[in-house]
């Protein structure tokens, strides 16, 4: 619950940087932000959008310890340890924002001003600045792809431990009760990976400004809101 407690944060932070300034653009036709507005956005998403990452992976483990080794689940997942990963997770989610926040802010933006998207975000402002992002594109899939493989990475082991320990089960309804206890974290990891992945890890050539909007609604606005029902129902 206090995992949860924080993905709840989260994802209340993460709507909160762009829903209502998008329905304010839609409702008085206003769509202008200062230069000082779009940076604190850019800097407020991914703050709440690389935590949720890392929140998304410890919950991963706290899976694992509870199907894999139930009875010592409370020793270790103590609120001691708790407290340490939910607090690494925000402490790196503040500085990767703020690399890329300090590197948006180094570059000059002379000609258009009118961003392809409904927010803030890091790939639509590159595409309008006149200087070379090539600093910023190395540190996006340098840094941006360390960040994701290791949230990967630990989803992928705990739950190759998850499933092994599954497997062994010998009765069919002590199976469903294991996976029934993964069901709710699955589905919000393949909607959120899913759709952020597919944002910012895909070639170039690919991308389109339609594209890119729409993959961004699925994990600004609609993860976030179907999070609390997939929890709650289940």
């Amino acid at each position: 619950y206090f995992l949860l407690a924080n993905l709840s944060l989260t994802d209340t932070g993460l709507v909160s940087t762009t829903v209502p300034n998008m329905l304010a653009n839609i409702w008085i036709q206003n769509q202008l932000i200062s230069y000082a507005g779009c940076l604190s956005q850019l800097y407020i998403f991914l703050l709440f959008g690389t935590l949720e990452a890392f929140l998304l992976a410890v919950m991963a483990y706290d899976r694992y310890v509870a199907i894999c080794h139930p009875l010592h689940y409370t020793m270790v997942m103590s609120p001691g340890l708790c407290v340490l990963l939910v607090s690494a997770s925000w402490i790196t989610s503040a500085l990767y924002s703020l690399v890329h926040t300090l590197l948006m802010n180094s570059l000059s933006f002379c000609a258009e001003h009118e961003i392809p998207h409904f927010f803030c975000d890091i790939n639509p402002l590159l595409r309008l600045s006149c200087t070379d992002p090539f600093i910023n594109e190395l540190v996006i899939f340098s840094i941006g792809g360390l960040t994701g493989a290791v949230s990967v990475l630990c989803l992928i082991i705990s739950y190759t431990y998850v499933f092994s320990r599954i497997w062994k089960i010998p009765s069919t309804q002590g199976k469903k009760k294991a996976l029934s206890t993964c069901s709710s974290h699955l589905s919000v990891v393949s909607l959120f990976f899913g759709t952020t992945s597919s944002v910012y890890f895909s070639p170039p050539s690919t991308r389109s400004a339609p594209k890119g909007a729409i993959a961004s609604v699925m994990y600004t606005a609609v993860t976030p809101m179907l999070n609390p029902l997939i929890y709650t129902l289940r």
